[in-house]
């Protein structure tokens, strides 16, 4: 008993030696495995980055390479679309901005321009001194009789850079106007015991107004435009009112007249609002 104590202390020694031997070896196999591991992934990583190996990354789709390459690509993409977007809302801005501004300036340029305009309404005069209108010119027919007592400085009536002379806008600045008239006439009516006779011969007739424009290189005036009314009304009534409203775009030159004739002057209401002459440049 007492010669195998010792031998068994020396069985246990050894074999706790040979674990630890085994252990060690063990351990530093992993260790000498893992960091193998870690190296050739390391390697597949920044091949994957570099592109050193595209052909078998594009081959091995389900690889764990091929996935960090694909999610690199579309940030790549995504950022290169976010940059191109950005640049394209900054081009767009100047481009606005610049149209703005053009469209700014044309406008500052218009309101710096002087404006040239006329408008011209009714005037009372007696009708007894309207009558028989004002004359016209010789050596060319012109139907009518003028209108010379427009108003061109009170209540509604103004004029800009275009002056009225004698009843006659007279154009300043060469372009494209827009000329327009307006006559209301008004006819009173009597009873049939004392019926004027002037009233029962205009009667039926048809009410015709005319605008004409006057050149320093011709000789006579030329009639732009026409329009017409018929005036017909009852007996009982006590007056007619009609209208007769016309405009149009012409070319005028510096000099130019215009001016409107009526059939029967006398029989126009010269009130402000419904008898008016004008004329304005377009460009």
């Amino acid at each position: 008993m007492t010669g195998s104590g010792p031998k068994l202390g020396v069985l246990l020694l050894v074999a706790v030696l040979l674990q630890t031997v085994v252990v060690t070896i063990t351990v530093l196999h992993f260790t000498t495995a893992l960091n193998s591991i870690k190296e050739t992934f390391s390697r597949s990583s920044v091949s994957c980055l570099t592109g050193t190996d595209l052909q078998s990354i594009t081959d091995a789709r389900g690889d764990l390479c091929w996935q960090v390459t694909q999610q690199v690509h579309l940030l790549i993409e995504k950022s290169l679309s976010q940059q191109s977007q950005r640049q394209r809302q900054r081009q767009r801005q100047r481009q606005n901005s610049s149209e703005v501004k053009d469209e700014v300036s044309q406008v500052l340029l218009s309101l710096s321009r002087p404006k040239v305009a006329a408008h011209v309404t009714g005037s009372f005069v007696p009708k007894l001194e309207r009558a028989g209108g004002a004359p016209v010119f010789a050596g060319r027919r012109v139907y009518g009789q003028k209108i010379s007592w427009w108003e061109g400085r009170k209540g509604l009536a103004f004029l800009q850079d275009v002056q009225l002379v004698d009843g006659e806008l007279v154009v300043s600045q060469p372009g494209l106007y827009y000329v327009y008239a307006q006559t209301y006439f008004r006819h009173s009516h009597l009873g049939e015991d004392g019926e004027d006779s002037e009233e029962v011969e205009d009667r039926g007739k048809p009410l015709l107004q005319y605008i004409y424009k006057k050149m320093s290189s011709y000789p006579a005036p030329i009639l732009l435009m026409k329009t017409s009314r018929t005036s017909c009304w009852s007996q009982g009534s006590q007056y007619s009112l009609h209208s007769a409203h016309q405009g149009g775009l012409f070319p005028l030159t510096t000099g130019d007249r215009l001016f409107v004739t009526v059939t029967n002057a006398s029989a126009v209401d010269m009130d402000e609002e419904t008898s008016f002459f004008g004329a304005f440049l377009i460009s």
